[in-house]
């Protein structure tokens, strides 16, 4: 099998152009998105990337549907619905931080999980399966259960299945809900990716080994701690523990897809037969050009074939 399928939501990105702040561009990204992008740009030609989502029949859902095909994804995981459309935010810039208003009521993705055959239908024969803890947070309480039961089944099935926790608390019903949603994510995983500040916060980590065995725990055989410019830690069955140091970046334009670029280039790598030393540096050199760039999505870093 030589199919990776990324799951969540896809949104309607309102961002100020740069050539005149008082006007707005249009956009479309997401994290589980932005993962997928990246992930078609690493992997060898003979493998299919699809971007797995719900979709409304309306014209911006449309133009969302053609969007992920000219990225050169698969939508053969796609499902429309009728009375719903694609979640929106809007990118405010003050002092040169971003901050984010959503609007995302009437997302279509919210019913991802609304029908178990059609997940069990677009989950099967995949080699990698990646989603979030958006992609969670994003669902109904029942619905989640209902996700992560198919992504077990699949897993079973032989596929590769990866979780980037992605914390958003303001998305969850409370701080237990956030807590039991992450570790029922990661118990449906072989690969768990997740922030360790953000780990700080949820489960008050003192330390990168509690976060790596608190997911073994969960049963994990992998697990890798994004940690921005501090050593990235690193656990799996086969090569035990590794410690990798990022580049170093001069000046940072903008962290967007950070995390998202290292998990393409992560799992990218383990998927072609890399090391975790080797797949834990290749997605920190990813995310270190990334994030001299502005925007989720960095075409440039590749016009000159892979990233270095």
């Amino acid at each position: 099998m030589t199919r990776f399928l990324s799951l969540g939501e896809i949104m309607v990105e309102m961002a100020p152009a740069p050539e005149n702040p008082g006007l707005y561009r249009l956009g479309y990204a997401g994290d589980t998105f932005n993962t997928a992008w990246y992930a078609r740009r690493l992997l060898p030609a003979t493998w299919t990337v699809s971007y797995g989502t719900v979709l409304g029949e309306d014209a911006m859902s449309d133009d969302l549907a053609r969007f992920i095909g000219a990225q050169g994804l698969s939508n053969d995981a796609l499902r429309r619905t009728p009375d719903r459309t694609a979640g929106l935010y809007m990118i405010q810039t003050r002092d040169g931080e971003r901050s984010f208003s959503y609007w995302r009521g009437q997302s279509a993705a919210k019913l991802l999980a609304d029908d178990p055959d059609w997940l069990d239908q677009i989950l099967a024969d995949r080699a990698m399966i990646q989603f979030s803890g958006i992609s969670l947070a994003i669902l109904a309480p029942e619905a989640r259960k209902t996700l992560c039961a198919a992504l077990g089944r699949a897993r079973a099935a032989g596929a590769h299945v990866a979780f980037d926790t992605n914390l958003r608390p303001r998305l969850w019903e409370s701080a237990e809900a956030m807590r039991s949603g992450l570790l029922m994510g990661a118990s449906v995983s072989d690969t768990v990716l997740p922030s360790f500040d953000e780990e700080q916060l949820a489960f008050g980590d003192a330390s990168p080994e509690d976060t790596v065995q608190r997911y073994r725990a969960s049963g994990a055989t992998c697990v890798v701690i994004k940690n921005g410019g501090a050593p990235c830690h690193g656990w799996s069955e086969t090569d035990g523990t590794v410690t990798t140091t990022p580049p170093t970046v001069a000046r940072i334009v903008d962290s967007t897809a950070a995390g998202d670029s290292f998990g393409a280039g992560f799992l990218a790598a383990r998927a072609t037969g890399a090391s975790l030393a080797t797949a834990m540096t290749r997605a920190a050199a990813l995310a270190a050009q990334v994030i001299q760039h502005p925007g989720a999505l960095a075409p440039q870093i590749f016009e000159t074939g892979e990233p270095a």
